[in-house]
């Protein structure tokens, strides 16, 4: 199970839809008890690729983001990105970048207007994919 506030889903949402037509991305930080995470800061970044089929996180951006994570005693948990044009499952190619199979990847799809979808993947070195539930608090 994995939580987040509404703030972070919502800071999360904006950073997609004011990086269209482009894919947003960024890290994840929080806390972890066992299967359990916990979000507890959400750090947008720039997508280098600037595009709206891959992304790559900037690297000083994503160095500043786990210096920050550390002094505030978080670990990066995961990180997030979005699809503008397509469902939120992976792709062949996130699939295919997904190196650590301990972190959680959130993809949030903008594909139907109004009706945005997030959701949170597990990806195991065998690349086999497994939904994790995501539960949004107040």
């Amino acid at each position: 199970m994995i939580t987040m506030s509404k703030n972070d889903y919502e800071i999360i949402l904006k950073h997609a839809r004011e990086n269209l037509p482009e894919e947003a991305c960024g890290l994840i930080a929080g806390t972890k008890d066992g299967n359990d995470k916990s979000i507890q800061k959400v750090y947008c970044l720039t997508n280098i690729d600037h595009s709206n089929e891959h992304f790559s996180l900037d690297p000083k951006e994503q160095l500043k983001a786990l210096k920050d994570a550390r002094a505030n005693g978080y670990k990066i948990i995961g990180n997030f990105h979005s699809h503008p044009e397509s469902p939120s499952r992976p792709s062949e190619e996130d699939k295919r970048l997904a190196f650590d199979p301990a972190i959680e990847y959130l993809i949030l799809s903008l594909m139907e207007e109004g009706n945005p979808v997030l959701k949170a993947f597990g990806i195991d070195k065998e690349k086999n994919v497994t939904i994790h539930e995501i539960e949004i608090t107040e």
